[in-house]
């Protein structure tokens, strides 16, 4: 073939090049989890280009000439040269949409506009694609009342309180600091009454305690509803720990729970159970709750182990010592109660068994739900009489004492549990305080 038509078709490929190997149109994508906007709406964008990648992206919030720019990206897409350049083929933008974003946003309709540019060539300046969600705009949040009085509440200790909601709400509760306490339908209340089961977590002596409601735009309304909070100054104790408890515990607890790992030494694994492991059982409890079933499953004041003497009480703060040096800080949630060994361990009341094996610290351990995020921990058994299903009553034997787990002697450590909160069982033991504080403002059966 002659040079003159070999040059000839290089030219005609450059200038093909030049002139048509522009990005293609990307692919835009606007996920919002939300069905409306609201003060402030999460939304996920994804970009995608594969053949030149992507050059920019801008993302807007829109209304009535009102403009705000969410995020604005520029990429370097590859040469025009086919399969020379890097490039960047897709991304994922995270953004929020709402009030905080657009000051001047109002109720009505609001565009979310995501712009991508497409890569150029020398003599091809391509347009760019634009994509656009037109959503609902919700700033007002649900209408929230408190109807229940007389809300007296301890630090560590439970309470209730009954309010009522605006339709548009679909979430409500009870907030204490990072703690959340669901609510529900109020017994013989109408449509939009509702009650929660609560409790100030024990490590807070500042009172930061919310009723709250949401909508779906994520509005929330807020009030605060307690009359009187009393605080509680945190116990204290020291625990001696010796190699003859470490060579007692540590290898039971090793064994039966496969998903920790030996650390070296008896004392470096005990550390690691009284901490990582201590913190692996509670989100293991916390985790029950949520298929605690909706309703009061009990009726009488709960039991305590009878003939039984205490021997620790809730929310003691331990200082851990050996051979005279500090070697961790934990705090202690629950009671211990010991009467003679292999004691017969009541029900404190009826319920749902929802766990009975070994369960690290607790060593053998059952917890019965009661309802409505309402449970009892049973721990340090020698022996489990219940299984995972099984309907009990109040006072029915559920196993007998021990010292598996971190026990040092035989006893029974239990404690009551809301929303998975450990939180002062002596409460629920108290007909009196049970009938003031619970049963006189949620209509339900109960016998003093």
């Amino acid at each position: 073939m002659p040079v003159f038509i070999i040059a000839a078709l290089i030219v005609l490929a450059i200038v093909g090049i030049a002139v048509f190997y522009a990005g293609a149109p990307p692919d835009i994508n606007i996920q919002i989890s939300m069905p409306a906007i609201g003060k402030r709406t999460p939304v996920t964008i994804g970009v995608a280009e594969p053949k030149r990648g992507l050059t920019r992206v801008r993302v807007e919030l829109i209304q009535d000439g009102n403009s705000a720019v969410l995020d604005e990206k520029n990429y370097k897409p590859s040469t025009q040269i086919p399969f020379l350049g890097s490039k960047t083929e897709k991304d994922t933008l995270a953004v929020v949409a709402g009030l905080e974003t657009l000051p001047e946003l109002k109720g009505g309709q609001a565009i979310i506009r995501v712009t991508a540019g497409r890569a150029g060539t020398w003599l091809r300046s391509p347009s760019d694609v634009v994509e656009e969600l037109t959503m609902p705009v919700r700033l007002t949040p649900p209408s929230l009342q408190v109807t229940s009085t007389q809300i007296y509440v301890t630090q560590g200790g439970s309470e209730a309180v009954t309010y009522r909601v605006g339709e548009s709400a679909v979430l409500d509760g009870v907030r204490a600091g990072e703690r959340w306490f669901p609510g529900y339908p109020l017994p013989g209340g109408g449509p939009n009454d509702r009650f929660a089961l609560f409790a100030v977590p024990y490590d807070m002596s500042t009172l930061d305690v919310r009723l709250v409601a949401e909508d779906a735009a994520g509005n929330t309304a807020e009030a605060g509803f307690i009359s009187n909070f009393t605080r509680r100054r945190l116990r204290t104790d020291t625990i001696q720990v010796s190699d003859a408890f470490l060579n007692k515990v540590v290898p039971p607890i090793l064994s039966q729970t496969p998903e920790i790992r030996e650390q070296g030494t008896l004392l470096d694994s005990y550390i690691m159970i009284n901490r990582e492991l201590r913190e692996s059982n509670a989100e293991t409890i916390q985790a029950l709750m949520e298929n605690s079933q909706k309703s009061f499953l009990w009726s009488r004041p709960f039991l305590m182990m009878p003939n039984s003497k205490a021997t620790a009480g809730f929310a003691e703060r331990r200082t851990y010592i050996y051979q005279g040096r500090e070697i961790d800080l934990q705090d202690h949630l629950g009671i211990d109660l010991a009467q003679v060994r292999q004691a017969p361990i009541p029900a404190a009341n009826d319920g749902v068994i929802v766990l009975a094996r070994f369960l690290g610290i607790y060593g053998n351990a059952v917890v019965i739900d009661h309802g409505y995020g309402l449970m009892t921990i049973y721990g340090h058994l020698s022996s489990i009489g219940v299984t995972e299903g099984q309907k009990v009553e109040r006072g029915e034997t559920i196993g007998r004492t021990g010292e598996t787990g971190l026990a040092g002697g035989d006893h029974l450590h239990y404690c009551t549990l809301l929303a998975g909160l450990p939180v002062d069982p002596i409460e629920w033991s108290d007909g009196s305080w049970i009938k003031n504080r619970i049963a006189a403002k949620i209509a339900f059966k109960f016998e003093q």
